[in-house]
């Protein structure tokens, strides 16, 4: 079988971004740095082209993801020309991620690479002495392994010695070639507070909150200052929540504090808040979704939600298709982004501009059928489905106030929504 000229890139996302995080943030999270995959993968073609002198075949991306589900960076990356995506699983073990099987498939795709003479010469980034029996392979198929590094931030070496020396050609990527695709975050320091919730998640959480869940707190903490020392506290989970940089420890009532005001025998309506030329949000919008607060009538859900149709209904075959082509090329998966465009989608293919009114009038609360609907439009970007972790409330606070703020700018914009 004759040999094909032309170049492969094999590249270990945790490696490359790792390293590229350490560089330019001082630690190797990932969450610390930002980055454009568009410029990185054309930055990596054009690097590779120009080293080998071939035309490129393909760039792998190996990376961990939770359960092997594609992450939106993998979503993204997939459709990319010339671009292939292997997942092997990311698992959680003493509070710290570790990836499992992509080192393994690293070797497995360069081996068969090799065996088939698919390619003249492999470009590899990667620092994992693991790789070493497969580059070893590679070179008694004929193939010229260039090994590419991540420039070290403390000058030394973070790859495997014996990686190096195996290597056909080596190749440092430095800060300036790293900083054309990937910054780090501005997050004024490395020990910084934790991050201020966006506008809309700061007036909900600081609206005034009803009375009855207020002394149902104050009754409880009361209890928990007066009870004997030998008595068991309290369970968590019958406790408020602090209001995430609240001050003069303010807290949210529960969920059950809510029940009780909004569903028990005989409870009064909560208050309203004072009239302002803009309606004050409820902190309740925390548990918008959750069963226990949703107010339902004796025939099931309220009339005045039943109605409201959901995007499913709105949605036609070919939109879901559109829908999922757009969410796979371009939808990046910030949590507020992912509100907006649920919202944007319900808003355009409303048939009648009565039920964004009637929508309106229930702020913050995002009716039961459509929020749990909107919840799980965004466990597909993998924001609320982590296996081994708890459900992110920022991120709930995030994608809610997305679709609250869509819903308010396309209503203001819609000259029929504004005048009635």
């Amino acid at each position: 079988m004759e040999r094909v000229d032309r170049c492969v890139v094999l590249v270990d996302a945790g490696y490359l971004l790792g390293a590229a995080a350490s560089l330019l943030a001082g630690e190797p999270a990932r969450s610390r740095i930002t980055v454009d995959h568009a410029a990185l993968i054309q930055g990596l073609r054009e690097g590779a082209e120009a080293d080998t002198r071939q035309p490129l075949l393909r760039i792998y991306w190996f990376d961990g993801a939770p359960d092997r589900v594609p992450q939106p960076e993998h979503r993204r990356l997939r459709v990319m020309p010339r671009v292939t995506v292997r997942l092997g699983a990311l698992t959680r073990s003493d509070g710290r991620w570790a990836q499992k099987g992509v080192d393994a498939a690293m070797h497995a795709e360069l081996t068969e690479l090799a065996r088939n003479r698919a390619c003249s010469d492999v470009v590899l980034v990667t620092g994992d002495g693991d790789l070493l029996p497969g580059l070893m392979s590679a070179k008694e198929h004929g193939v010229a392994v260039h090994l590419w590094a991540v420039q070290a931030a403390d000058g030394d070496y973070n790859q495997s010695e014996d990686l190096v020396a195996e290597a056909d050609e080596r190749r440092v990527l430095d800060r300036v070639w790293i900083t054309k695709a990937v910054r780090a975050k501005e997050t004024g320091g490395y020990c910084s507070p934790t991050p201020t919730p966006r506008p809309e998640i700061a007036a909900i959480l600081s609206a005034p909150l009803p009375e009855a869940a207020l002394a149902a707190s104050a009754e409880r903490a009361a209890a928990t200052r007066t009870a004997p020392a030998d008595e068991p506290a309290p369970p968590a989970g019958d406790e408020t929540d602090e209001i995430p940089g609240g001050q003069g420890g303010r807290t949210v009532p529960t969920p059950k504090d809510l029940a009780g005001t909004l569903r028990g025998p005989g409870a009064p309506a909560a208050p309203q808040p004072p009239q302002t030329p803009q309606p004050v949000p409820s902190a309740t919008l925390r548990w918008s979704s959750d069963k226990g607060w949703v107010e339902r009538g004796p025939l099931g859900e309220p009339a005045e939600t039943a109605s409201l149709p959901t995007l499913a209904q709105l949605t036609s075959a070919e939109q879901r298709w559109a829908d999922r082509e757009e969410d796979i090329t371009t939808v990046g998966g910030d949590p507020f982004e992912v509100g907006q465009v649920f919202a944007r989608r319900w808003m355009e293919r409303l048939p009648e501009t009565v039920h964004v009114q009637k929508l309106s009038t229930m702020y913050p609360r995002i009716p039961h059928r459509i929020d749990g609907e909107l919840l799980r439009y965004a466990a597909r970007f993998g924001l609320l489905a982590h296996k081994d972790d708890q459900i992110d409330e920022h991120d709930r606070y995030a994608i809610r106030a997305g679709f609250w703020r869509e819903i308010d700018v396309r209503a203001a914009a819609d000259p029929v929504t504004a005048r009635e």
